[in-house]
Protein backbone atom coordinates (compact mmCIF):
# COMPACT_ATOMS: atom_id res chain seq x y z
CA UNK A 1 0.00 0.00 0.00
CA UNK A 2 1.09 3.44 -0.73
CA UNK A 3 0.44 6.39 1.45
CA UNK A 4 -1.00 9.39 -0.33
CA UNK A 5 0.05 12.67 1.10
CA UNK A 6 -2.32 15.60 0.77
CA UNK A 7 -0.86 18.70 -0.69
CA UNK A 8 -2.17 22.22 -0.02
CA UNK A 9 -3.62 22.41 -3.56
CA UNK A 10 -5.79 19.31 -3.02
CA UNK A 11 -7.48 21.04 -0.09
CA UNK A 12 -8.45 24.00 -2.31
CA UNK A 13 -10.03 21.81 -4.96
CA UNK A 14 -12.64 20.35 -2.62
CA UNK A 15 -15.99 22.09 -2.99
CA UNK A 16 -17.04 24.11 -0.02
CA UNK A 17 -20.78 23.90 0.44
CA UNK A 18 -21.12 25.51 3.82
CA UNK A 19 -21.21 29.15 2.50
CA UNK A 20 -23.78 28.16 -0.11
CA UNK A 21 -25.99 26.47 2.44
CA UNK A 22 -25.72 29.45 4.80
CA UNK A 23 -26.64 31.85 1.98
CA UNK A 24 -29.72 29.79 1.09
CA UNK A 25 -30.87 29.61 4.72
CA UNK A 26 -30.36 33.36 5.15
CA UNK A 27 -32.28 34.20 1.96
CA UNK A 28 -35.19 31.97 2.97
CA UNK A 29 -35.23 33.61 6.40
CA UNK A 30 -35.26 37.10 4.89
CA UNK A 31 -38.03 36.14 2.46
CA UNK A 32 -40.15 34.78 5.31
CA UNK A 33 -39.53 37.91 7.39
CA UNK A 34 -40.54 40.14 4.45
CA UNK A 35 -43.70 38.14 3.85
CA UNK A 36 -44.70 38.36 7.50
CA UNK A 37 -43.95 42.09 7.65
CA UNK A 38 -46.21 42.77 4.67
CA UNK A 39 -48.89 40.38 5.88
CA UNK A 40 -49.02 41.94 9.35
CA UNK A 41 -49.21 45.45 7.91
CA UNK A 42 -45.80 46.61 9.10
CA UNK A 43 -45.07 47.94 5.61
CA UNK A 44 -47.98 50.31 4.87
CA UNK A 45 -49.56 50.67 1.45
CA UNK A 46 -48.81 47.21 0.09
CA UNK A 47 -51.35 44.78 1.53
CA UNK A 48 -53.53 45.05 4.57
CA UNK A 49 -54.98 41.81 5.95
CA UNK A 50 -54.81 40.01 2.63
CA UNK A 51 -56.64 42.70 0.64
CA UNK A 52 -55.14 45.31 -1.68
CA UNK A 53 -54.93 48.81 -0.32
CA UNK A 54 -57.45 51.11 -2.02
CA UNK A 55 -57.42 54.88 -1.71
CA UNK A 56 -60.44 56.23 0.10
CA UNK A 57 -60.85 59.25 -2.15
CA UNK A 58 -63.54 57.77 -4.40
CA UNK A 59 -64.00 58.23 -8.11
CA UNK A 60 -63.62 61.61 -9.77
CA UNK A 61 -66.79 63.47 -10.77
CA UNK A 62 -67.18 62.36 -14.39
CA UNK A 63 -70.03 61.81 -16.81
CA UNK A 64 -70.38 60.22 -20.24
CA UNK A 65 -71.90 61.98 -23.21
CA UNK A 66 -72.88 59.69 -26.10
CA UNK A 67 -71.89 60.74 -29.60
CA UNK A 68 -74.33 60.09 -32.44
CA UNK A 69 -73.13 57.13 -34.56
CA UNK A 70 -71.22 58.20 -37.67
CA UNK A 71 -71.03 56.37 -40.99
CA UNK A 72 -68.28 57.68 -43.27
CA UNK A 73 -67.71 56.76 -46.93
CA UNK A 74 -64.06 56.03 -47.55
CA UNK A 75 -62.28 56.65 -50.83
CA UNK A 76 -59.53 54.10 -51.26
CA UNK A 77 -59.37 53.67 -55.01
CA UNK A 78 -61.13 50.30 -54.84
CA UNK A 79 -64.70 49.32 -54.13
CA UNK A 80 -66.79 51.65 -51.99
CA UNK A 81 -66.06 51.11 -48.29
CA UNK A 82 -67.68 52.51 -45.16
CA UNK A 83 -66.62 53.09 -41.58
CA UNK A 84 -69.18 52.91 -38.79
CA UNK A 85 -68.00 54.78 -35.71
CA UNK A 86 -69.67 55.17 -32.31
CA UNK A 87 -68.14 56.74 -29.20
CA UNK A 88 -68.76 58.28 -25.80
CA UNK A 89 -67.05 61.33 -24.39
CA UNK A 90 -65.79 61.15 -20.81
CA UNK A 91 -66.29 64.66 -19.45
CA UNK A 92 -66.02 66.48 -16.16
CA UNK A 93 -69.44 66.23 -14.47
CA UNK A 94 -69.69 70.01 -14.20
CA UNK A 95 -69.10 70.40 -17.96
CA UNK A 96 -71.72 67.88 -19.15
CA UNK A 97 -74.26 70.45 -20.33
CA UNK A 98 -71.59 72.56 -22.04
CA UNK A 99 -70.29 69.55 -23.98
CA UNK A 100 -73.84 68.52 -24.97
CA UNK A 101 -74.35 72.02 -26.41
CA UNK A 102 -71.36 71.65 -28.72
CA UNK A 103 -72.16 68.10 -29.91
CA UNK A 104 -72.85 69.31 -33.48
CA UNK A 105 -69.34 70.77 -33.56
CA UNK A 106 -67.96 67.50 -32.13
CA UNK A 107 -69.70 65.53 -34.88
CA UNK A 108 -68.30 67.91 -37.50
CA UNK A 109 -64.74 67.45 -36.23
CA UNK A 110 -65.08 63.66 -36.09
CA UNK A 111 -66.69 63.47 -39.55
CA UNK A 112 -64.03 65.71 -41.09
CA UNK A 113 -61.15 63.78 -39.57
CA UNK A 114 -62.50 60.30 -40.35
CA UNK A 115 -63.29 61.29 -43.95
CA UNK A 116 -59.71 62.44 -44.47
CA UNK A 117 -58.10 59.29 -43.05
CA UNK A 118 -56.91 56.82 -45.68
CA UNK A 119 -58.11 53.24 -45.88
CA UNK A 120 -54.53 51.98 -45.54
CA UNK A 121 -54.22 53.65 -42.12
CA UNK A 122 -57.57 52.28 -40.98
CA UNK A 123 -56.52 48.73 -41.85
CA UNK A 124 -53.24 48.84 -39.92
CA UNK A 125 -53.10 47.05 -36.54
CA UNK A 126 -52.24 50.23 -34.61
CA UNK A 127 -54.88 52.34 -36.34
CA UNK A 128 -57.30 52.59 -33.45
CA UNK A 129 -54.69 53.92 -31.02
CA UNK A 130 -53.43 56.55 -33.47
CA UNK A 131 -56.87 57.66 -34.61
CA UNK A 132 -58.20 57.83 -31.06
CA UNK A 133 -55.33 60.06 -29.94
CA UNK A 134 -55.78 62.37 -32.94
CA UNK A 135 -59.53 62.70 -32.43
CA UNK A 136 -59.23 63.24 -28.67
CA UNK A 137 -56.76 66.09 -29.18
CA UNK A 138 -59.05 67.75 -31.75
CA UNK A 139 -62.09 67.40 -29.48
CA UNK A 140 -60.23 68.87 -26.52
CA UNK A 141 -59.34 71.89 -28.65
CA UNK A 142 -62.95 72.34 -29.75
CA UNK A 143 -64.47 71.90 -26.28
CA UNK A 144 -61.94 73.98 -24.42
CA UNK A 145 -59.41 73.07 -21.77
CA UNK A 146 -60.46 70.60 -19.07
CA UNK A 147 -63.90 69.62 -20.34
CA UNK A 148 -63.29 66.38 -22.26
CA UNK A 149 -61.15 63.89 -20.38
CA UNK A 150 -61.21 60.96 -22.80
CA UNK A 151 -62.75 59.52 -25.94
CA UNK A 152 -64.14 56.01 -25.53
CA UNK A 153 -64.64 54.24 -28.85
CA UNK A 154 -67.52 51.80 -28.57
CA UNK A 155 -67.82 50.79 -32.23
CA UNK A 156 -65.26 50.90 -35.06
CA UNK A 157 -66.36 48.76 -37.99
CA UNK A 158 -64.74 48.95 -41.42
CA UNK A 159 -66.66 47.23 -44.22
Amino acid sequence: MTDVALTPTDDLRKPRRLPLILAMVASLGLAAAGFLAVRMGLIPGLVEHGEPHVAEQGLPAIAYVPVTPIVVSLNGGGPQRHLRFTAQLEVEAAATEEVQLILPRVLDVLNSYLSAVGVDLLESPAALVTIRAQMLRRLQLVAGEGRIRDLLITEFVLN
